[in-house]
């Protein structure tokens, strides 16, 4: 299988598509937010940002100085359009898995079916 139009190498990544799929629910995210929503380290996330960053996929934005220092972040218009493409193609390739075949489908039957078996014992 080919890979679909639109899927996204430099995305793909858990860490990095998290990232990107949190940031695209909002226009701008504080940094300990992602940080936290993510549970990853400040290194981690800084390394992850800053690759995405580079790849014209988002923005980071530093204000205030000292203490009081903020970092916010937002996808860019790119970022935004290959997160949009490697969704896409994330569900192209499921997608043309199809439909389980029927010895799944059994197995998956089969297991219902002594469910409630098992549950009436109890």
């Amino acid at each position: 299988m080919s890979t679909p139009a639109g899927f996204d190498e430099l995305i793909h990544p858990a860490t990095r598509l998290s990232v990107v799929a949190l940031l695209a629910a909002t226009e701008w995210a504080d940094f300990a937010f992602v940080r936290d929503s993510l549970s990853l380290s400040d290194s981690a996330l800084s390394k992850q940002l800053h690759t995405l960053e580079g790849a014209g996929y988002l923005e980071i934005q530093k204000e205030g100085g000292g203490r009081n220092r903020r970092t916010k972040v937002r996808l860019t218009e790119r970022g935004r359009t290959a997160f949009e493409g490697h969704v896409a193609a994330l569900r192209a390739i499921v997608d043309s898995a199809g439909p389980a075949t029927g010895a799944a489908t059994g197995a998956a039957t089969g297991s219902a079916q002594r469910q409630p078996h098992a549950e009436a014992g109890r």
